[in-house]
Parts: structure tokens; sequence; C-alpha cells
């Protein structure tokens, strides 16, 4: 198979549907003129704001960030993953924290609804209860086999503190793996970094990790630092703290090498 380019996008999201999604569309078009084949928006691309007005306003974003992947997939014939946004729930309330996976025709060809809800008190004074306004999602979603592009997962922000998560995705056969984060900023300075190099190097794939990054409202502020890490952990791009975009090579022979080098998923001896 051969190599191509991804890009992982770092956002300044903020509480405006428009605003977002012509942030993302001049994201995507850089990628794009960069060469990037394969495309991941982060958690919360279409909206950042307080969770009542994300509640009050989920049927449109949902449906026009929907409309807005297909569309750019098509555009530009690139696969794309919207890395979270709210989608409605029947007959409930709550929202469904949902990652899309589009095609170059348009098509949806994964989705999943995030499964780890970030309720916590973070040290710096911020508390996050995802819950109050999210529907757990139950399934780990499955992994999409591309000629081009290889086998690829999603996963949404705080599930990359599972590994067993990951290791169920792996069953299935992983080459690339999705984390797109809103990874808060007290967390993200110790954390982010070495998380995402151990889901690649104890799965031996690829991570491509959009981010958003500052300052979105109140006092809710982002780590950034969107990262494309290769199966040994080696950090290809880095994005930093402003928006932008991080772009390296998915490379199979690469891929192959660490495989034969480290083989460690051959040797599981539980699960």
């Amino acid at each position: 198979m051969k190599s191509y380019l991804a890009a992982a996008i770092q956002m300044t999201s903020v509480p405006n549907l428009e605003k977002n999604l012509a942030q993302a569309e001049e994201l995507i078009d850089l990628s794009v003129r960069q060469g990037a084949e394969l495309i991941g928006l982060p958690e919360n691309f279409p909206f950042l704001g307080e969770e009542v007005d994300k509640i009050a306003q989920a049927e449109t974003i949902a449906l026009e960030s929907q409309q807005f992947l297909k569309k750019m997939a098509q555009r530009h014939q690139i696969t794309i993953l919207g890395g979270g946004f709210p989608v409605p729930v029947e007959q409930c309330t709550k929202v469904y924290n949902t990652a899309l996976l589009i095609n170059s025709n348009g098509q949806v060809v994964s989705y999943y609804h995030k499964v780890h809800l970030f309720d916590v008190d973070v040290p710096d004074g911020n508390t996050y209860q995802e819950s109050s306004t999210v529907m757990a999602g139950k399934e780990i979603p499955k992994v999409c086999s591309f000629p081009d592009l290889g086998n690829i997962g999603i996963s949404v922000c705080y599930d990359v503190r599972f590994p067993e998560f990951y290791r169920q995705m792996s069953y299935q056969g992983l080459d690339v793996i999705f984390v797109p984060a809103a990874f808060t900023a007290f967390t993200g300075k110790d954390h982010w970094r070495v998380l995402l190099q151990a889901r690649a190097i104890e799965n031996t794939c690829y991570v491509i990790a959009p981010a958003q990054t500052g300052t979105h409202y109140a006092r809710r502020q982002t780590h950034g630092h969107a990262m494309i890490v290769d199966p040994w952990g080696v950090i290809l791009a880095d994005a930093g703290e402003k928006p932008g975009v991080a772009i390296a090579e998915i490379n199979f022979s690469r891929l192959e090498q660490v495989r034969r080098q480290m083989p460690s998923l051959q040797h599981r001896v539980f699960g």
C-alpha cells in the first residue's frame, strides 16, 4: 500500500456554528493544498459553548455539520473525520457526542457515539459533567478498511485514557486511529502527549489527534498540540498552540517495519 499524507486540524471553536464551520473550511483547504488525503477535525469542531446552548441548537448543529462534512469530502475528494458534535437522542433531552467518518464520495462509512464521558473535577477549579447533557454510547466502533488508506478506527478525547478500548479495536486490524479531542489545558500539559504515544506504541499503529486550542468561552481553555504519532511513538507533527494543521506521512513500510521489530500484538497472552 502506498504512503499518503494525513492532517490533524487544530481549531479554537466558539459558541457560533457559522464561524466554526468557516474556520474548519479554511483549515481543510489548507490541508488539501498541502496534499492531505485523510483529514480529521477535533471534538466539538462546529460548536464549543455552554451546555444549555449546545442542547438548544443540537438539531441545527447536527444537520449542518453532516452536510458540511459531506460537502468537504466530495469537493476535495478526501476522507474526513468530524471529530465530535451533538446529535439529538430520540425521546430524550440529551444528545450523543458523535464522530462521523466520511469517504471521498460523501458517504458515511462509520459513526461513533462517545462511550467514555468526561465527568471530572479538574484541579484547576473547573468542573466538567459531560453526562449531564450527553448520552453515553455503548459500542466500540467498527474499524473501516480502505484500499488506499488502511484500517481506520475512531475514538474521542477522554477515550484515550482507556487502553482496553483501543485493544478491542486492534483485534479488528488497526493501522490508524483517530483521537479528536478538546483536552483541558490543565490535564493536557502533563497527559496528552504521553497518552497518545502510549496508544500508538501498544497497538503499533498511527495516531491522528486533531485538537482544540485556546480560550473558547468563559473559563473553558484547551491544550492544543494536535499531533500525528507513528507506531514507534515518534511525534511526526505537532500543531503547537494556535489554530492550524499537523500534517505527516502515513507510511505502511514503516508500519510493517515496527511490527516486525516489536511483534507485541502477536505475543498477547490475555484477551
